[in-house]
């Protein structure tokens, strides 16, 4: 059984810093890695993604120069680092992975899931 679990979330002021970790086990294969939210009656949305290799990422344009994502030296697992954090950036966050070999930003790509982690930004 596949297994993802997230970390690192909890409340941080305006222009504060997080780093999100993401643990996955029971994964055969490889498997591309990925970050979404889903803020309080809106729909989920890509955050960002990094490909099997760790060579290739991308990131959603709303994000872009403020997170970094990366793998661990185990291709299971992936970090989001969060600065200037913002109060729009308040979600709950889930770590996804997938059989995909690119930094994919369709959620459709993403078979496994985990329960998500809360991220509050005080404004």
């Amino acid at each position: 059984q596949v297994h993802l679990v997230e970390s690192g979330g909890g409340l941080v002021e305006a222009g504060g810093s997080l780093r999100l970790s993401c643990a996955a086990s029971g994964i055969i294969g490889i498997y591309a890695m990925g970050w979404f939210r889903q803020a309080p009656g809106k729909e989920r949305e890509f955050v960002a993604a990094v490909s099997w290799s760790g060579g290739r990422t991308s990131y959603a344009d709303s994000v872009k120069g403020r997170f970094t994502i990366t793998r661990g030296n185990a291709k299971n697992t992936v970090y989001l680092q969060m600065n200037s954090l913002k109060p729009e950036d308040t979600a709950v966050y889930y770590c996804a992975g997938g059989r995909v070999n690119t930094a994919s930003y369709q959620e459709q790509d993403y078979a496994y899931w985990g329960q998500g982690t809360q991220v509050t930004v005080s404004s």
